[in-house]
């Protein structure tokens, strides 16, 4: 049809001609998805307000979105793999969309937990389809470069996010937020069918249902004993969930080591590049993203910025990120992954550091340096790692490899949220409860500890009582800041360790420098790609 990309890459004797332009199209996809977590750090004060929220409600209305998307990635990139990958990632568009309209609508916080559910259905549909087309289209030579593009896109979102979702803050509702995803959708899937060629895997058999179903036990159970556990104690549903994933998890590797056919090769985590890229994504990003985290709220609780001023004061993170990705763009062919790798990972190591230092008198000035550090190593680090992964599988399982590097990701940063947000909430609540025992009643005191939102609207409320007062409200808000910003800092000294140790570990697994073979500019995909 006209108009529409309809030539499947394994017709084409020479590279796609409008691959770049496909490739904006495919990073514009992956924003929409990324966005769709970091637009809510900013809205998450609204919603809170508006539907009344409690700490445990706005936890899931943050993670309900992590659990299907993480445990979903790998099974849904086998489907696009065996039957369409611009068919899964147009899917993918239209179910976020549909999901992304119903949040903004929604009126209590059951309704927008399954809203963000369901946009996680999508999310997992629609991050691997946009990996594992990149791979098919691009030649080898030049897919380091498209996948650092791919890679900085995140950077991007880190700031876009904010940014868009205070916009619409300033003179909308924190439904609004929501909607920023919808026209994004709409121009990606018709940009998609128009520029994104056909893609899929010829002759690969049925699927491996079964490995797929123990994946999605495995590492749903996981991500969900990550969040639960942590936040609200190791009780029943966390200790079931542990017991599920790790059941989960040996069926998992029985069955996929005996199967002919497995969901994913486990032979693979032989290759010490290989498992080693995995590792460092993961540990990667769950100090950034635990990082991204609070430094957010701080900037909105403690210092005051409105969701719009907050939105800015993230852009340096991804000018950062775009200057590593130039960086890393010419230094990994020269030395090789594993120096470009773990030097990455040492400047988000100490990015992270240098907020062990945050305390209440600390200015936006004190967390621009992190900010920057932590730019750079995401594109130092990320783009290298990700073409490592993608590498490792043949054509006929791009979307399983997307599956891994994507779960990768949003695993560790799911784990960095929870680990993280936990020491930060347990340090702030040990610490403003010892400077205000015996000065609120129960209820209020327990108030004020489960958030630091929560404190502040108990400070408004002690400033309207003739019993309290401005003073006593101010010494209440003065109480709540110097606790959060302890929180922080206790929060930044675990992630700094976490990450630390995680470098020492990536330099050690990760082989030095191998010599590059010697490809065709553009692979015959005629035996593993075909039109759908």
């Amino acid at each position: 049809m006209r108009g529409i990309a309809s030539t499947p890459v394994k017709r084409m004797e020479a590279p796609y001609a409008r691959r770049w332009w496909a490739l904006v199209v495919l990073c514009l996809s992956l924003l929409m998805v990324l966005m769709a977590n970091t637009s809510l750090l900013v809205a998450a004060p609204d919603m809170t307000r508006d539907l009344g929220l409690s700490s445990s409600d706005l936890q899931w209305v943050i993670d309900g979105y992590t659990v299907p998307y993480a445990a979903l990635m790998l099974v849904l990139g086998a489907v696009g793999d065996k039957y369409s990958r611009r068919g899964a990632l147009v899917t993918g568009l239209v179910v976020f969309a549909g999901a992304s309209v119903a949040g903004s609508m929604a009126h209590s916080a059951a309704a927008v937990i399954a809203a963000r559910a369901v946009m996680g259905v999508g999310a997992a549909v629609v991050m691997p389809a946009t990996l594992s087309l990149l791979v098919a289209m691009f030649p080898r030579g030049e897919r380091a470069r498209a996948i650092t593009a791919w890679s900085a896109t995140s950077g991007l979102a880190i700031a876009a996010g904010p940014l868009l979702a205070g916009w619409l803050l300033e003179g909308h509702g924190w439904g609004s937020t929501f909607l920023i995803n919808v026209p994004i959708a709409v121009v990606a899937a018709v940009a998609v069918l128009a520029l994104v060629p056909p893609s899929r895997a010829a002759a690969m058999g049925r699927l491996d249902l079964v490995g797929g179903l123990l994946s999605v036990v495995t590492v749903g159970s996981l991500v969900y004993m990550i969040i639960e556990g942590p936040h609200y104690g190791w009780g029943t549903a966390a200790v079931t969930a542990a017991v599920v994933a790790a059941a989960g998890l040996a069926a998992f590797v029985a069955w996929e080591l005996h199967h002919p056919r497995p969901l994913l090769n486990l032979g693979r985590f032989r290759d010490r590049a290989f498992s080693g890229a995995v590792i460092a994504v993961l540990l990667f990003f769950l100090g950034a993203f635990g990082t991204i985290y609070y430094s957010s709220q701080h900037l909105q609780f403690v210092l005051g910025y409105g969701p719009l001023e907050t939105g800015v004061r993230l852009l340096p993170l991804a000018g950062a990120v775009f200057a590593g990705a130039v960086v890393t763009g010419r230094l990994t062919p020269r030395l090789g992954m594993k120096p470009v790798v773990v030097a990455g990972m040492v400047l988000g190591t100490a990015a992270i550091f240098l907020l062990t230092r945050v305390d209440a008198g600390s200015t936006y000035a004190d967390f621009l340096p992190t900010l920057l550090l932590l730019g750079a190593a995401i594109g130092l680090s990320a783009s290298p790692c990700t073409d490592t992964i993608m590498g490792a599988f043949p054509e006929a399982e791009l979307g399983v490899g997307g599956g891994v590097n994507d779960t990768a990701l949003e695993f560790g940063g799911s784990l960095g949220i929870a680990v993280l947000g936990s020491v930060l909430a347990t340090a702030y609540k040990d610490r403003l409860g010892g400077a205000l025992a015996g000065h609120l009643p129960p209820a209020a005191l327990d108030a004020a500890k489960d958030s630091i939102g929560g404190a502040l609207g108990v400070a408004e409320q002690v400033g309207r009582n003739p019993a309290g007062g401005p003073e006593q409200a101010h010494a209440l808000v003065m109480a709540a800041d110097s606790a959060f910003a302890h929180a922080v800092a206790q929060a930044s000294l675990v992630g700094g360790i976490i990450l630390a140790v995680g470098t020492v570990l990536v330099a050690l697994i990760l082989p030095g420098r191998r010599p590059v073979p010697s490809e065709p500019e553009h692979e015959p995909e005629a035996s593993v790609l075909s039109a759908r």
